[in-house]
């Protein structure tokens, strides 16, 4: 009867007793003020720091960023002022380059006011700047607003610096208008003082267009000018707010210096000339000099070949050493023999468009031709050629195992060349690269299957 009665009892404790119990609720307490703690100073996103303000009003915390400190907060403000200004920027000197064509270069056509060679002669590549202006822009704002839609308020998924660089060949192109900008105001002060209707559009359109602002043509002819000057301090801002581990930071930094290294070059090529003024100039370093050295090579390469700049892709320059060897020496004594002459090479690739519309495509088309041009070491500030260049098309590339640092190539039925890097690596790069090309181009290879001892008849070709 008591075990029944025991029983039937039903306790009311926790069945733990209160010593315990009052552990427990202490341990939990500690364990909910730690996650506080930890919560008001969690680590900020973009730095990893821990110097996040203690919010105390739930609304105030949920407006502000919650996982950025006040630093990251304020730099990923400024980065995206810095990228508004970038294109808002860009779209302001696309008006400008439109009223150049609307407000002067068509009606001065239309009324025969000047000759094709003198509108030519004035306004210069005006429509070429205008077409990439417009394809540039465009690309621009389509990522601005895609970030937008995805929820992105600070544009951190925008990448300017990619953007830029698959835009590079835009600065040619500005390139060419520079060059011809002191030619083109001369010939304008002329032709305003020898043609009285001109002088008489001129003026009338600057007081009464108010388009214009009541700015004059030669205003409106500087703005590429500045604009190009203008794109390494945009992107310097945009540099200097944006963290080091952001994907888009080494892509800024190659455009800040390709950029600089275009408008030193121009500086050089308009010394060159003769002409005085200059562009603003930067702070050369080794980096800079060698891309400037690269410019030129690149502008002697596509003169020498006579392709399209937009259908024409670099894929390898640099210094190699190349040696012409004698018939029979080098197979029986090896490369020591050989004497070397250091040279620059570039591999040039002929692709075709894909669209005549657009000029940079997303998807490159078949290779049309690709050639391997040889040029000696600067000589009284120019570069010349060796020889013509190497269609890849009618050579053979080849290599030794017994000569495992040097790679062979022959152009068929005419001379042979041994290069070499300094670098065995970077000597098998250019091998793969150039053997590449070569067998992709060429009818002969496949009526042969690509046997080079059936084409060539000589006793010391290698396997």
């Amino acid at each position: 009867a008591t075990r029944t009665k025991s029983a039937d009892v039903e306790r009311a404790d926790s069945g733990i007793g209160q010593m315990p119990a009052r552990k427990w609720r202490n341990r939990a307490s500690e364990t909910l003020s730690s996650l506080k703690a930890w919560e008001a100073h969690r680590p900020c996103t973009d730095c990893g720091e821990r110097d996040l303000p203690v919010e105390t009003d739930v609304q105030n915390c949920n407006q502000r960023r919650a996982d950025l400190c006040e630093k990251c907060h304020k730099r990923r403000t400024e980065r995206k002022e810095s990228v508004l200004e970038f294109v808002n920027t860009e779209a302001s000197y696309g008006e400008d380059l439109r009223i150049i064509k609307e407000e002067f270069y068509l009606p001065m056509q239309a009324a025969g006011l000047l000759s094709q060679e003198q509108l030519q002669g004035i306004f210069s590549n005006i429509q070429e700047l205008i077409d990439l202006n417009e394809n540039f822009l465009e690309i621009l704002q389509e990522e601005i607003d895609q970030a937008f839609d995805q929820g992105d308020d600070d544009l951190m998924t925008v990448c300017i610096g990619e953007i830029f660089l698959e835009f590079v060949n835009m600065l040619p192109a500005f390139q060419t208008y520079c060059l011809q900008q002191s030619s083109s105001v001369n010939m304008l002060n002329a032709l305003e003082k020898e043609k009285e209707l001109l002088r008489i559009f001129l003026n009338v359109s600057q007081n009464d267009n108010t388009a214009l602002r009541r700015m004059n043509l030669r205003s409106f002819l500087m703005a590429p000018l500045q604009r190009v000057t203008k794109y390494p301090l945009l992107l310097s801002r945009i540099i200097k707010a944006t963290t080091e581990y952001h994907p888009d930071h080494g892509s800024l930094r190659e455009a800040k210096s390709r950029i600089e290294s275009h408008l030193e070059h121009i500086n050089m090529k308009t010394k060159q000339e003769g002409n005085t003024w200059t562009l603003r100039s930067f702070r050369q370093d080794s980096k800079k000099k060698r891309e400037v050295i690269n410019i030129e090579m690149r502008e002697t390469a596509l003169k020498t070949v006579g392709w399209l700049r937009e259908e024409t892709r670099f894929v390898m320059e640099g210094s190699l050493q190349l040696a012409q060897p004698p018939d029979g020496q080098w197979v029986k004594k090896g490369s020591k023999t050989l004497k070397f002459q250091n040279m620059q090479v570039l591999l040039l690739v002929n692709m075709k468009r894909v669209s005549e519309s657009s000029l940079e495509s997303a998807e490159p088309g078949p290779v049309k031709d690709a050639v391997l041009v040889l040029i000696r070491d600067k000589n009284n500030g120019k570069f010349h050629l060796l020889r013509e260049p190497l269609r890849l098309s009618n050579c053979i590339v080849s290599t030794d195992p017994d000569c495992d640092d040097t790679f062979e190539l022959i152009e068929i039925r005419r001379e042979a060349f041994v290069f070499r890097d300094s670098d065995r690596a970077r000597t098998h790069h250019w091998f793969r690269q150039i053997r590449r090309y070569s067998r992709e181009l060429g009818s002969w290879k496949k009526r042969r299957n690509a046997l080079p001892n059936i084409m060539i008849s000589t006793p010391h070709t290698r396997p």
